[in-house]
């Protein structure tokens, strides 16, 4: 019978910046082997010989598959010399896409550390709505909803705090506003304002599970109602009859990673840009042929 035990192999994630593009690359890599398991060890900030030195030290110490984002031309040469030796595979996991850039565009690589990261007007963007979701997490400041990109409600733990941070990360200023059956309803959200709202909500079960471990971590005994299954049904249906009277997408987040969720609230918000700009269009041909 054959062993259902995963397998581990050591990976290495070496960058001369956060190591952020690596470990996400990696991860989306790695997930295709459910029979094996990486054991990540992440250099970043590798930016001079000395500091590479110990990278390498590490990797003969515990070698695998070795995957890099460096621009220094000599430290690329010194460590892919010495995986080499090692003869373990190593790979600039960028270097495809930008020979792809390279011969579309017809011009060379600038080779810049930290590119992704430069200081400049979008980086700005990101951190003011990441204050502004932090301002507006549960609730909070709702007579400001007027300035949020995106507004996101449904009952507890539907995970609209963490989506909310991670679409502050991609720059949308991001309100979340909890749905409480027994509260009023916020007359902000129903009133004028540009804001993209969708709702987020889960299968029963799900939030009762998640519910019932916060309730223990808090050693809260008192949450019968807010674990019951039934009163979560509840909640929900209660989440999806506010939602059809207002027009409003849901989105079920039971099945879905943080990333999914916010990927397709971007792709809804995308759609709804797009049909007001059709309309625009529509109306501005429509008026300049009566005009004719």
């Amino acid at each position: 019978m054959a062993n259902s035990q995963p397998s581990y192999f050591h990976l290495h994630l070496v960058s001369d910046s956060t190591g952020e593009t690596l470990t996400t690359i990696a991860k989306a890599a790695a997930v295709q082997y459910a029979q094996f398991r990486p054991i990540e060890h992440v250099h970043p900030l590798v930016r001079t010989p000395r500091q590479l030195k110990r990278v390498l030290q590490e990797i003969e110490q515990a070698p695998g598959i070795v995957l890099y984002t460096i621009v220094n031309l000599d430290l690329i040469a010194e460590l892919e010399l010495r995986c080499n030796e090692l003869k373990i595979p190593s790979l600039a996991v960028l270097q495809p896409i930008m020979q792809v850039f390279e011969s579309y565009l017809g011009a060379p690589q600038t080779p810049t550390v930290a590119g992704q990261h430069v200081l400049d007007a979008d980086y700005f963007r990101r951190i003011d709505a990441l204050n502004f979701t932090m301002a507006h997490d549960d609730g909070r400041l709702p007579d400001d909803l007027n300035q949020a990109d995106i507004i996101l409600l449904g009952i507890s733990r539907t995970s609209k705090t963490p989506t909310s941070i991670y679409l502050a990360q991609r720059g949308y200023k991001t309100a979340n506003v909890p749905i409480v059956p027994s509260l009023p309803f916020p007359v902000e959200i129903t009133g004028p304002h540009s804001a993209f709202v969708v709702c987020l909500i889960a299968s029963p079960d799900r939030i009762a599970e998640v519910r019932r471990n916060r309730a223990l971590l808090l050693g809260d005994r008192d949450l019968d109602d807010y674990v019951d299954r039934s009163q979560i049904a509840t909640e929900i249906a209660y989440t999806r009859k506010l939602c059809a009277t207002y027009g409003w997408p849901i989105i079920d987040v039971t099945r879905r990673s943080v990333e999914e969720t916010a990927a397709a609230i971007i792709r809804l918000m995308q759609d709804r840009d797009a049909d007001k700009e059709d309309e625009e269009a529509d109306g501005l041909t429509t008026d300049q042929g009566n005009g004719g």
